[in-house]
């Protein structure tokens, strides 16, 4: 049986992270023993633990497997259309600073 970080470490082909606020969204690419490749959509947010006084990041994942890549994109691009379509025209956030990051981090949201 292989190691946790050899297995990781095949597993891991590509990672981008998105800021967005307080948030960061993290896609990466990886792939199964198998060596079919899928996306795994990770949120990530830092909050504050009242109780012990520490931070610590809350995360959310979504994966999604190569057989539903066309139904994903297809329902993402209906959804973008129908905001568009009832709020008007979406521009693009003007921030003034990078917004993505390519990210091989440890998905804490500190990169």
């Amino acid at each position: 049986m292989e190691d946790y970080d050899a297995r990781d470490q095949r597993d891991d082909l590509y990672s981008n992270a998105v800021r967005a606020g307080k948030r960061t969204y993290f896609f990466d690419v990886k792939a199964t023993r198998s060596n079919e490749l899928y996306l795994t959509i990770t949120e990530s947010k830092k909050r504050f633990d009242q109780q012990s006084g520490n931070f610590f990041y809350e995360k959310h994942k979504l994966f999604l497997y190569q057989e539903d890549f066309d139904k994903f994109i297809t329902a993402l691009k209906d959804s973008y259309n129908t905001i568009e379509n009832m709020q008007g025209e979406i521009s693009p956030a003007v921030s003034g600073k990078e917004e993505n990051a390519d990210a091989k981090g440890d998905k804490t949201g500190d990169s």
